[in-house]
């Protein structure tokens, strides 16, 4: 099978834990470029927060695509051009943020390149028994520009794309289901990481946008390779033609992947593009 596309989730898989793209996994992925392929960023980031990356690779250049919010909007890296967008409406949104008072989270929103947050300095959550400034670290990762708001749900007055809450993942294990409840037939709600949680329109994932925006492309799912290591990226997995669960992923990714490449720290990408590009 010829693999016209390459779908790349980004944490955990596309970058090491140093959030950088190591020289063999980009040499593999340019190269991919090079011979017509098309890339793809698949990610929960909203599309700000994977811009910077989408320069490194020059998807700009090569008409890539960017699966933004877990597959809520897709873009063309090209020109920006939204090819697919289902957010959740601004009245559910409100519902959803009044519900998580009742919870010890941290609740965020992105607009454009801004992070809307009730409390800068509510931000430590817990991960491995160690603080960690979960505000600071989805600014930076996503190189966003910090607002205060007194109320979130207040604040909300457009669709949202998607609604982030962040805590300590003990705690949320415990809760996530109470969290999810009201909305369980209304929202897909899910987590990211083990100190997110998100919520976004109902049936939204990365494979429902890429089985929309593909076709648009000429492309058929059958004819791409997608990898990832997180719950957010199995329907991604099960709808390419080749699904990659990377060698840090979850126990259940790897069991519905078509192969399990090298870590994301052992340049796994690049080691498995070597073998299916050959």
């Amino acid at each position: 099978m010829a693999i016209r596309a390459i779908a790349l989730d980004i944490d955990g898989t596309l970058t090491n834990d140093q959030k950088v793209i190591t020289p063999r996994t980009k040499k593999a992925l340019m190269d991919a470029q090079e011979a017509g392929i098309k890339l793809i960023l698949s990610s929960g980031r909203p599309v700000h927060g994977l811009r910077a990356l989408a320069h490194e690779l020059e998807l700009d250049r090569h008409n890539g695509l960017l699966v933004a919010f877990n597959g809520a909007q897709v873009r063309d890296a090209s020109t920006g051009e939204v090819l697919y967008d289902q957010a959740i409406s601004a009245d559910l949104a409100r519902e959803v943020l009044v519900h998580m008072k009742k919870f010890d989270v941290i609740p965020m929103l992105v607009d454009g390149d801004r992070l809307y947050i009730e409390d800068a300095y509510n931000c430590t959550i817990y991960s491995g028994g160690e603080p960690k400034n979960i505000i600071k670290y989805e600014r930076d990762a996503c190189n966003l520009r910090l607002h205060e708001v007194r109320d979130l749900a207040e604040w909300c007055t457009v669709p949202q794309n998607k609604i982030l809450t962040a805590g300590t993942g003990e705690y949320l294990q415990k809760n996530y289901q109470e969290m999810a409840a009201p909305f369980s037939d209304r929202l897909s709600c899910m987590f990211t990481a083990e100190w997110y949680f998100e919520f976004t329109d109902r049936g939204i994932d990365k494979g429902r946008a890429l089985s929309f925006a593909l076709p648009r492309c000429g492309i058929d799912p059958s004819e791409m390779a997608a990898f990832g290591d997180g719950q957010n990226d199995r329907a991604m997995i099960e709808l390419a033609g080749v699904g990659v669960a990377m060698g840090n992923a979850i126990d259940e990714l790897k069991s519905v992947a078509d192969m399990v490449c090298g870590t994301n720290n052992e340049d796994g990408i690049a080691g498995a593009l070597e073998e299916l590009l050959a």
